[in-house]
C-alpha cells in the first residue's frame, strides 16, 4: 500500500461497497462477540483474534505491500495505541457482553466520539469545541442517562451498571488512544501501524485473560460451532476486510463521511440482536439511539476550526 497521502482513483461502487462494508461488518461484529463468547472465554478469544489478524496484515505489509521495518520508538507507540484500543477498548466491549445486550454495548459505544471531544479539550493545548460540538456533547449525556438510569425514566428494563460502565471505560480508552496515535512516532503504513497495534493489545489481552484465570475455562469439547463461527467472522471480517475498507476510505473520501460509521454501527448492531439473537428493542433503547446518535451526528459533522 502507498503511503502517500493523495486522494487515489476510485468508483462509486468501490465508494459504495467500502461504505457497506463499514458500516454492516463493524455494526454486526457487537452480535458476533456475544456468539464468540457464549463458550470461549472473552479476553483469550479477543486475544487470539487480533494476534492472527494482527500477523496476517504484519506478514502482507512488510512482504507483500514493502512497508520499512519498525524501529523500537514505533513498537512503543504502537503497544501504547494497542493496549489503549484493543485492550482497553475492545475488550472491556467483550467482557461487558457477558453483563449486557449486544445492542446495549453498541449504543453505549457509539458514544466514544463525545469522549474523544472532551479528552481533546482537556488534555494540554486541548480544541475548545464549538457550540454545535457542546451541543451534541450534551445530547450525548442526556441519551446514556435515559438509557442507563432509574425504569422511571422510560420504562423497559433497567440496564446493568457494570456491564454499561465497562463500556463507557472502553470509551474512554478508544477516545484516548486514537487521540494519542495522532501525534505518536507510527509508521507510515497505515496496514502496518495496524498490525502492530493488533499484535501488541493481542498481547495485552493475552496477559489478562491469563491472570484472570480463563484458561480454566477452555474446553475444546464445549466450544459450540456457533462461537467458532462468531470467531472467524470476527477475525476475518471483523479485524481485516472491514479494517482495510476503513482505511481505504481514509483516502478515497473526506473524514466526515466516513466517522458517519460512529452512529451507523449501533443501529445495525440494535436492529441485528433483536432480529438475530432476540435481544429486547424497547421504547427506552429506541429513545437513547435516537439522543445518542443525534449527538454524534452534531459532533461528527461540525465543521472544523
Amino acid at each position: 500500500m502507498s503511503t502517500s497521502h493523495e486522494p487515489i482513483a476510485h468508483s462509486r461502487f468501490a465508494l459504495v461497497l467500502a461504505f457497506a462494508i463499514v458500516y454492516v461488518v463493524w455494526g454486526s461484529t457487537y452480535l458476533a462477540i456475544r456468539f464468540a463468547i457464549e463458550t470461549l472465554p472473552p479476553f483469550l478469544m479477543a486475544a487470539l483474534r487480533f494476534l492472527m489478524a494482527g500477523t496476517v496484515l504484519y506478514v502482507w505489509a512488510r512482504l507483500g505491500a514493502g512497508a520499512e521495518k519498525p524501529g523500537r520508538a514505533q513498537w512503543k507507540a504502537a503497544a501504547v495505541v494497542g493496549l489503549l484500543l484493543l485492550l482497553g477498548g475492545n475488550g472491556l466491549v467483550v467482557w461487558s457482553e457477558l453483563r449486557i445486550p449486544s445492542g446495549v454495548a453498541a449504543l453505549l459505544g457509539g458514544a466514544t466520539p463525545l469522549w474523544m471531544v472532551l479528552i481533546d479539550w482537556l488534555r494540554r493545548d486541548g480544541v475548545r469545541p464549538t457550540a454545535q460540538v457542546v451541543l451534541g456533547l450534551l445530547c450525548g449525556l442526556v441519551g446514556l442517562v435515559w438509557l442507563v438510569g432509574p425504569d422511571s425514566l422510560a420504562g423497559g428494563g433497567r440496564i446493568d451498571l457494570l456491564g454499561a460502565a465497562a463500556v463507557v471505560v472502553a470509551g474512554m480508552a478508544w477516545a484516548a488512544g486514537s487521540i494519542y496515535q495522532r501525534h505518536a512516532p507510527m509508521p507510515r503504513s497505515p496496514s502496518l501501524s495496524t498490525a502492530m497495534q493488533m499484535l501488541t493489545g493481542g498481547v495485552g489481552l493475552f496477559v489478562v485473560g491469563s491472570a484472570l484465570g480463563e484458561w480454566r475455562a477452555v474446553d475444546m469439547a464445549t466450544i459450540s460451532l456457533r462461537s467458532m463461527l462468531g470467531f472467524l467472522y470476527l477475525m476475518v471480517f471483523g479485524s481485516i476486510i472491514a479494517f482495510s475498507a476503513y482505511v481505504w476510505l481514509l483516502r478515497a473520501s473526506t473524514p466526515a463521511r466516513v466517522s458517519t460509521h460512529t452512529y451507523v454501527n449501533p443501529i445495525v448492531a440494535v436492529v441485528l440482536g433483536w432480529a438475530l439473537a432476540d435481544e429486547p428493542l424497547t421504547p427506552r433503547m429506541l429513545v437513547a439511539m435516537a439522543v445518542i446518535m443525534s449527538g454524534v451526528a452534531l459532533i461528527t459533522l461540525a465543521p472544523k476550526r
